[in-house]
């Protein structure tokens, strides 16, 4: 579990610094981690994209699914307004 959430914090803080220049704080960073990881594994799969599992893949993995889930919302708010 401990993994999991630190994977989730530094996915979520390198998401942040990638959409927007700075993270989202500790608990939101957490969040968009680890929800990124869980959208990135299934994005990648969609695509037949397969990354070794590990620290690092896992890491890759949640930062590719955090950023796109971040530029997800970004693009439904711009919609909204």
């Amino acid at each position: 579990m401990l993994y999991v959430l630190l994977v989730g914090l530094v996915a979520g803080a390198l998401a942040g610094l990638i959409v927007r220049g700075k993270g989202y704080g500790c608990l939101l960073n957490i969040i968009v981690g680890v929800i990124g990881a869980w959208f990135g594994n299934w994005l990648l799969h969609e695509f037949g994209i397969f990354i070794e599992s590990g620290l690092m893949g896992n890491l890759l993995t949640a930062v590719i699914g955090a950023v796109a889930l971040l530029a997800l919302v970004g693009l439904i708010r711009k919609i909204a307004n």
